[in-house]
């Protein structure tokens, strides 16, 4: 278990690059073995390198859990196929006019925030293919729920604006504890300095200290 500072493209936003669960980390085709291979030791799971839409922004435009992913409307057929077939995973597109799906959904194996951004049908379809239950929520005056948000199975870092009482339901809401947190030197969207699971987790090279001390009280690493 443990907790890593980390780059990708010379750049502390991680998360943007990439989207993991408990079992493995897809990573952006051309990343440098070299990178690929230290993720792989820092997360304890293997480093799948695929596409959305020919994009390396693999973040904002993919949500996922252990049971399932949902990709953006960007993505081709063949880039869902390849995404299924790697991973073993229930893969689609997400139905929404919305493409930055992996703003707007944060999600464990058995809960999932969702943007009210979402309509119904989304929703609908969040629960259908990660198998969580699934609640609507924004956080002060954002409604990128899956950018201020990382969840996993034993804990989740969240918007440090939010409240202690704000706080309280999202744990409720995820059932596991959560914890407001910054990355790279105060950047409150959590998600884009942050990848995890239940295990470890790797921040983006600029996070502080103190916002590393934040970040393993809240995800238990």
């Amino acid at each position: 278990m443990g907790l890593h500072l980390f780059d990708v493209y010379r750049s502390p936003n991680i998360g943007v690059f990439m989207k993991g669960n408990d079992k493995l980390l897809l990573v952006p085709k051309g990343l440098a073995k070299t990178k690929s291979d230290k993720l792989s030791e820092y997360l304890g799971t293997p480093v799948i390198p695929t596409s959305v839409g020919e994009s390396r922004l693999l973040g904002p435009l993919i949500c996922m859990n252990g049971n399932g992913a949902l990709v953006s409307r960007l993505a081709d057929d063949n880039e869902v196929s390849e995404i299924r077939s790697a991973t073993g995973l229930n893969v689609s597109k997400l139905e929404s006019k919305f493409t930055a799906v992996g703003n707007l959904v944060a999600a464990n194996d058995r809960h999932a925030l969702l943007s009210p951004l979402l309509d119904d049908r989304a929703a609908m379809q969040v629960r259908d293919v990660m198998g969580t239950e699934v609640e609507r929520v924004a956080m002060g005056q954002f409604h990128q729920v899956g950018a201020l948000v990382v969840a996993t199975n034993t804990g989740a870092a969240v918007y440090p604006g939010l409240g202690e009482e704000e706080v309280s339901t999202i744990s409720k809401m995820l059932g596991v504890e959560a914890y407001p947190t910054s990355v790279n030197r105060g950047v409150p969207f959590v998600a884009s300095g942050l990848v995890a699971n239940s295990k470890n987790a790797v921040a983006g090279s600029q996070t502080t200290g103190p916002e590393l001390v934040f970040i393993t009280r809240a995800l238990s690493v």
